[in-house]
């Protein structure tokens, strides 16, 4: 039968001077991101979901079976709630094969060893580890480790599931592979998905949803298209690589910038909504800022500034810049182009930027 049911949560609890205060709804066949810094109560969530840690106060309900719900009087224990979590370590049982690692859960429920491999076979066949079922934990690749902690999680059929940091594990090369199958297997699933990331690839690129949690509370929900184009806290623009500015908005498609001082002018268009006078959040990506030696004349270059660089940062297939200005900016250009301008830390520079490649929006996520 397939799982109709959505995961609704809200969630308070105090540990010590934190205190987690989260409320949303993951629906079937959803898979919810939840990313933020370190101390952002990532895992304190996941450890309320999965019955770890109970609430203050709330409720945590999958559709009409509620699980925690301190008012009520009601506590679900863990091993009850139909509700695996995937643990970034895999934590398979070392001294078992991969088939009677998935066979496991069944086998905690009842069922004889035969009954339970013949059930946890399907799963094993149905996520490519046949070939791997008499392996042992140790005889497996990163990859390899992380599929067969997902078929145990699946062989229940639960009624949704939780990943904390589930490639975290893996190498670069193998995380890339991983990430592809494990986005396959989500979408096969019906039932909500819970995960818990620090990487904003991994977020971006597995889950339908992302909520953003800073200090224990939620800073922005909403699809990873909304929040990589639109961040609404520093956090997020650097998670993402934007460039985030605060101001207020004094003239349509013009926005006066605090507290770094300076302004930026978009179109009209783009700032539609949002009324004069009041908080603007503007966001720029760096790859849309170009850097001159002398001050550029070009009409097209509605934004103009003056700046130094005080960092410079390698990355893959481009050079980062950081410039000090009115408003400082993070700067993405090529290898060539930094060579070719004789740039240096202490480089006096001129920036400039289209009026159209400036996102203006209200300072209030939506």
């Amino acid at each position: 039968m397939v799982n109709t049911d959505s995961l609704s949560i809200a969630a308070h609890l105090r540990r010590g001077e934190f205190v987690l205060d989260v409320a949303v709804e993951v629906a079937p066949g959803e898979t919810l991101g939840v990313i933020g810094p370190n101390g952002a109560g990532k895992t304190t969530l996941l450890r309320a979901v999965a019955g770890l840690t109970a609430l203050d106060r709330g409720r945590i309900a999958l559709g009409s079976t509620v699980w925690d719900d301190p008012a009520q009087g009601v506590f679900v224990d863990p091993t009850m709630r139909e509700c695996p979590v995937v643990f970034q370590d895999y934590r398979l049982f070392p001294h078992l094969s991969v088939l009677d690692n998935v066979a496991y859960p069944h086998r905690a429920r009842g069922a004889s060893r035969a009954a339970a491999r013949d059930r946890a076979r399907h799963t094993v066949e149905r996520l490519g580890l046949a070939e791997l079922s008499a392996r042992l934990p140790r005889e497996l690749s990163g990859g390899q480790a992380q599929r067969a902690a997902m078929a145990r999680a699946l062989t229940t059929e639960p009624r949704a599931i939780l990943l904390d940091e589930p490639l975290s594990a893996l190498d670069a090369r193998t995380r890339q592979k991983t990430r592809i199958e494990l986005k396959q297997v989500l979408a096969d699933f019906a039932g909500p998905t819970l995960l818990i990331t620090h990487d904003p690839l991994e977020a971006m690129t597995l889950a339908d949803r992302l909520l953003v949690l800073e200090g224990g509370t939620v800073t922005q929900l909403a699809a990873p298209r909304e929040v990589a184009a639109q961040p609404v806290s520093d956090y997020v623009a650097r998670l993402v690589g934007i460039n985030l500015y605060q101001g207020t908005l004094v003239a349509p498609g013009s926005v006066a910038l605090s507290p770094t001082g300076g302004s930026l002018r978009t179109t009209s268009d783009a700032s539609d909504g949002v009324p004069l006078g009041q908080p603007t959040l503007v966001a720029l990506a760096p790859s849309a800022i170009a850097v001159h030696l002398d001050r550029p004349t070009a009409l097209s270059a509605q934004n103009v500034w003056a700046g130094r660089i005080r960092a410079v940062e390698t990355l893959r297939d481009r050079i980062r810049l950081d410039v000090d200005g009115a408003p400082p900016a993070l700067v993405d250009i090529t290898p060539a182009a930094f060579a070719q301008l004789g740039l240096d830390l202490g480089t006096e520079v001129w920036l400039s930027a289209k009026a159209t490649e400036v996102i203006a929006y209200g300072a209030q996520p939506g």
